[in-house]
């Protein structure tokens, strides 16, 4: 009976150290370090392939001495390109990173709103399956938005998504045309490809923004016009405010910083 009880209060303890541990774990809090202030963030469990890459980078001090490269006031400041590390004066940036990318991990009940942290990426036309880039990233400034701003954000998201839909359908075409060995005239082909764009987008239907999305972007603000599109890994949780001052630096015609903001982060 002795022996029962001890092994049973063995398994117990085990159980409360990886329970304690695991808590830790998913508790766990981030640092940025910069001149202006440090910024503490989470990191996401909803995105682990994201959230286990950026620990792996963290951990190996990948960041460190690394600028905040491209700043915009009212949109994002981005930075994690290794390129940047001792980069001279005026130098464009933003190209570098590891040798690998990372699929997209979108989670729709998580959005742009300020202080989230999202994955850089290729542009759509390079990179259809919106793979992240492993290193580079990005903390949403936005701004704060109206009703009608809204709309317009709706607006502009629709007219992208009928777009792909266009494209889609005319490089399906041209693949055609290229196995049989045609000719294509696409003054008849591109108005039939923009109705079958257009009815699959009507089956679709028109996007609508969320009413728990819209209150927020109404409050504390956002991109809204980026969800779904870049993947959302982490949140700040203390110091929006150095995001603004970082984002209210002058920048050169590129979006850099005239004057290098570095960052170091660590575990806490």
């Amino acid at each position: 009976m002795k022996k029962l009880l001890f092994v049973s209060l063995i398994a117990f303890l085990l159980l409360f150290s990886c329970t304690e541990k695991k808590q830790k774990h998913e508790d766990r809090l981030y640092k940025i370090e910069t001149i202006y202030g440090d910024i503490i963030f989470k990191l996401y469990d909803e995105t682990p392939i994201h959230k286990e890459n950026f620990i792996k980078l963290i951990e190996s001090d990948y960041f460190n001495d690394l600028l905040f490269h491209r700043v915009i006031n009212g949109f994002m400041i981005q930075g994690g390109d290794p390129d940047s590390r001792n980069a001279p004066a005026g130098k464009l940036l933003g190209e570098g990173g590891p040798d690998y990318t990372l699929p997209a991990e979108f989670v729709d009940s998580i959005f742009h709103k300020k202080g989230v942290i999202a994955a850089a990426r290729e542009g759509d036309d390079v990179n259809p399956e919106m793979r992240s880039s492993a290193s580079q990233f990005y903390i949403v400034q936005g701004k704060v938005f109206s009703d009608e701003d809204i709309e317009k954000v709706e607006d502009r998201i629709n007219a992208s998504r009928l777009n792909k839909l266009i494209t889609t359908y005319l490089e399906e075409e041209k693949l055609k045309a290229y196995d049989t060995g045609s000719i294509i005239d696409y003054e008849t082909l591109l108005p039939k490809v923009r109705e079958k764009a257009e009815e699959e987008f009507k089956k679709q239907g028109y996007y609508k923004i969320p009413d728990f999305k819209r209150k927020v972007y109404q409050t504390i603000g956002g991109t809204p016009h980026l969800d779904m599109a870049y993947t959302i890994f982490g949140e700040v949780v203390e110091g929006l405010e150095i995001i603004d001052k970082i984002a209210a630096v002058e920048t050169d015609t590129n979006d850099r910083p005239v004057k290098d903001i570095k960052m170091r982060i660590k575990k806490l």
